[in-house]
C-alpha cells in the first residue's frame, strides 16, 4: 500500500455548472484532510460543494449548498476527513467565478 499526501488547487470558476476539484485516481483512495476556500476579489461570495459518485446512478450529494465566504475571509470547510473513493468526484461552484480558491489537501491511499 502507497500512501502520497498531496493538494488540489483551484480557482472556481464554475457558477452553473460545477467544477471538478479531485478525482481520486484509479485502486486509489483519497483522504481528504482539509479544504481551505480564500475569497481573492473583497467581494463576499458563495460557494457549493458536492460529491457525484459515478459508481451509482451518478448521484450527487451536496456538502455545501451556499457556503457564505466573506470579503477577503479564509474559511476551513472541514471538521473531520472526509473520505473520496475512486468512482466520486468533488465538485464546487461559486457564485460568481474566479473570486474563491481552493485548496484541498489529501492523503492518497494506493
Amino acid at each position: 500500500m502507497a500512501v502520497k499526501y498531496k493538494n488540489a488547487k483551484a480557482v472556481v470558476t464554475g457558477t452553473s455548472t460545477a467544477q471538478t476539484i479531485l478525482t481520486p485516481a484509479n485502486a486509489t483512495t483519497a483522504v481528504i484532510k482539509s479544504i481551505i476556500a480564500c475569497e481573492q476579489s473583497n467581494n463576499a461570495d458563495t460557494i457549493a460543494l458536492t460529491i457525484t459518485d459515478t459508481a451509482d446512478t451518478p448521484v450527487t450529494f451536496s456538502l455545501y449548498k451556499d457556503k457564505a465566504i466573506s470579503a477577503k475571509a479564509t474559511a476551513e470547510l472541514l471538521t473531520a476527513p472526509l473520505v473520496l473513493a475512486e468512482s466520486e468526484i468533488l465538485k464546487a461552484a461559486a457564485t460568481t467565478a474566479s473570486r474563491i480558491h481552493l485548496v484541498v489537501s489529501y492523503m492518497e491511499i494506493s
